[in-house]
């Protein structure tokens, strides 16, 4: 019943992982999708129509553009009015004020003179007067007309029959009276006492100005429903970009409602649903072990993720052609870090998401399946960073290749053919080279190694291997006669030849620590003669921690530091706990004291290293080299291993172990062939 129970609750776990991966990365992408109806496109004035026939499908007006519009407007407002209200109560209050302030007269000049000098203001008044900024504004056009309201009567004046109040003030000195008594007047500041009498009413003229600007057409015609708006190759005139521009102006305000915005938003939520889907049922059906190792999946929908929302935010904004982005990326990624299969349906899954953000284009899809495909057969087998160099170059090519047939098949005339993608695919082309500094990226977020990184690990005259090979020298040739093994057997089983290479290599680099301890660094007395069983076999086992302690320290990849940790497993050091056991019978023991700190191998590589490790080993130790000899000891340890249960958490089957001990016997006999003597010469 348990057994039924574990197997429901892993399904529904299972279940609901999937579906919170799905679910998660549908809202992610539709949020940032555009919701515009209709299609998207780039055109420019001069420029040839790149795409397919354009056929309205329902009835649109031909708006004007805004510069049209404007001179409209410039012109309808040379004949607007400002409204402007007449204020007699100035007049009164700054007349009298005057009259107040010079009751008592003005030195120098006889008292009848304010009477004089009230009855010239009192004709200023009379005239209108305007505050200056405001009469500045209206007076660049001197025939200009303005409305004076007063009580329920507008009449209309020229405004160079006004005066501003700088201009009152000028006035009132051309007076003949006023103007031979000047000198004594302007100590008197005419000036406070000249104030505007006719104030703008704001809410009038803005009524006036509305009433001008909105009898101004905003279209010029009208394009019906199934009209060619312009075929493929057609060069774009000012009269087909007015109507493009009015077809993009009407899409958007049929959007604006709250109806087609869901309508859209259902439609896309449902598209996206669906391919994420299939391409989560291809996971479960196929890879199931992807599942298993969470940053295989945080990297598939992460890639599938970038783009699409980097595809929607250059549309909703208008940025440059999508054709320069580096779609190839993601199927360089998946190939180099996981196998070709998926790299195509994640390709294609990610393409066809953002069709969806683009709506119209058919070439799209067509050319990045072309590019993606051919990234994907360049990189078969990536062993050198320049490669990436070649499938850029390839994938340039390709896809100006079948754009051009795109373009021939649709256009027979050469001339109108649209050169100006093959700049966005050459851009693109160089963008793709990115993907060389970006791999080491997702290596280090995601934990992933390539083999580029794999064959820079495996270069002898690397620092930690360089040093490994003068410190302890035999451990060095060990290793070396063990990755080559390793990769033999890899080899034969499929399994990853480059990257148990490397492992091996690195496998026993805590042996530099303390190099004298270990066998195939001594040179016939050993330390370890001198120390007790616990003690040797701890030594013995530092060597895991100490090299997983230099791992650390030079930064080595942790996919590297699994074959340290692995290569023993659990095992136990044989020599002293076989030792201690004959010295103490009878006594219980604490077997871990003698245990390596494991884990067991659980992948096929490190199963591998285990058996070749142990097998290379004990080979030095044989006391003859024989076929037999060879043989019974591979099959001896082996065997041993797989009873031990070193092999149960790993995808090793018994097929891959009779294989490796093939080869290991193989390998050894050609190792250790018997030489023939040459004879000595007599003398």
């Amino acid at each position: 019943m348990n057994i039924f129970n574990n197997k429901s609750e892993l399904y529904w776990r299972n279940f609901l992982t999937r579906l919170t991966l799905i679910v998660t990365t549908v809202i992610i992408i539709v949020w940032f999708l555009p919701r515009k109806n209709g299609p998207e496109f780039q055109y420019e004035i001069g420029k040839p129509w790149m795409y397919s026939s354009l056929i309205a499908k329902y009835d649109f007006p031909v708006y004007k553009s805004e510069k049209t519009i404007k001179a409209e407007k410039d012109s309808m407002l040379a004949q607007y009015e400002p409204y402007f209200n007449l204020d007699r109560s100035v007049e009164n209050k700054e007349i009298s004020k005057f009259i107040n302030d010079y009751k008592g007269g003005i030195n120098g000049l006889p008292k009848s003179f304010i009477y004089t000098i009230a009855d010239r203001l009192h004709r200023l008044y009379q005239q209108g007067i305007i505050e200056t900024p405001l009469y500045s504004d209206i007076y660049k056009d001197s025939t200009r007309m303005i409305r004076i309201v007063s009580g329920k009567q507008a009449i209309n004046i020229q405004i160079n029959c006004l005066y501003s109040t700088l201009s009152a003030y000028e006035q009132l000195f051309l007076d003949d009276a006023i103007s031979k008594q000047r000198q004594i007047l302007q100590k008197c500041n005419l000036n406070e006492y000249i104030e505007p009498n006719l104030m703008f009413d704001k809410k009038r003229s803005k009524a006036s100005m509305d009433d001008l600007t909105n009898g101004i057409p905003l279209a010029n015609g009208v394009v019906l429903s199934g009209q060619k708006i312009i075929d493929r190759g057609e060069i774009v005139e000012e009269s087909t970009y007015r109507v493009l521009e009015s077809l993009k102006k009407e899409n958007d305000k049929r959007t604006n409602s709250q109806a087609d915005y869901w309508q859209t938003m259902g439609g896309q939520i449902l598209y996206v649903l669906t391919i994420m889907i299939m391409f989560t049922l291809y996971l479960g059906l196929f890879r199931k072990d992807y599942f298993e190792k969470p940053r295989s999946i945080m990297m598939l929908y992460s890639l599938i993720l970038i783009f699409p929302i980097m595809v929607s935010l250059m549309v909703s904004h208008n940025y440059f052609s999508v054709y320069i982005l580096p779609f190839a990326m993601v199927p360089i990624f998946v190939r180099v870090f996981m196998d070709s299969r998926t790299a195509f349906i994640a390709h294609v899954t990610m393409i066809l998401i953002c069709a969806c953000a683009l709506r119209y284009q058919y070439e799209f899809i067509v050319v990045q399946l072309i590019a993606g495909l051919v990234a994907i057969y360049s990189l078969r087998e990536l062993s050198r960073r320049a490669q990436l160099f070649k499938t850029a170059l390839l994938v340039t090519i390709a896809s100006a290749a079948i754009y051009f047939s795109l373009e021939l098949i649709n256009d027979n005339d050469l001339a109108k053919i649209d050169r100006s993608m093959y700049t966005h695919l050459a851009i693109n082309g160089v963008a793709l080279l990115f993907a060389y500094p970006l791999m080491d990226l997702i290596e280090r977020t995601f934990g992933f190694i390539s083999n580029v990184t794999l064959i820079e690990l495996s270069d002898t005259s690397k620092d930690l291997l360089r040093r490994l090979s003068e410190v302890a020298p035999g451990t060095f040739q060990h290793s070396i006669s063990v990755s080559n093994l390793a990769a033999e057997i890899a080899n034969k089983i499929g399994a990853k030849a480059q990257l148990v290479r490397t492992g091996a290599l690195y496998h026993d680099i805590g042996k530099m620590t303390n190099p004298v301890f270990f066998t195939e660094n001594q040179a016939g007395i050993s330390p370890l003669d001198n120390m007790s069983c616990t003690e040797g076999a701890q030594m013995v086992i530092s060597h895991v921690t100490e090299g997983l302690r230099l791992a650390e320290k030079y930064n080595l990849p942790n996919i590297i530091k699994d074959f340290i940790t692995t290569h023993h497993g659990l095992g136990v050091a044989k020599y002293f706990y076989i030792k201690y056991k004959n010295e103490h019978p009878g006594e219980e023991i604490d077997d871990s004291l003698f245990t390596y700190p494991g884990p067991n191998p659980f992948t096929r590589e490190q199963a591998i290293l285990m058996m070749t490790d142990t097998v290379e080993a004990a080979s030095r130790s044989l006391q003859e080299y024989t076929e037999a000899s060879i043989y019974n000891m591979v099959n001896k340890l082996i065997d041993q291993q797989v009873n031990d249960g070193f092999f149960k958490d790993c995808p090793i089957t018994f097929r891959d172990i009779s294989v490796a001990k093939t080869v290991l016997v193989d390998k050894l006999k050609t190792v250790y062939h018997t030489r023939i003597s040459y004879p000595e010469l007599k003398k």
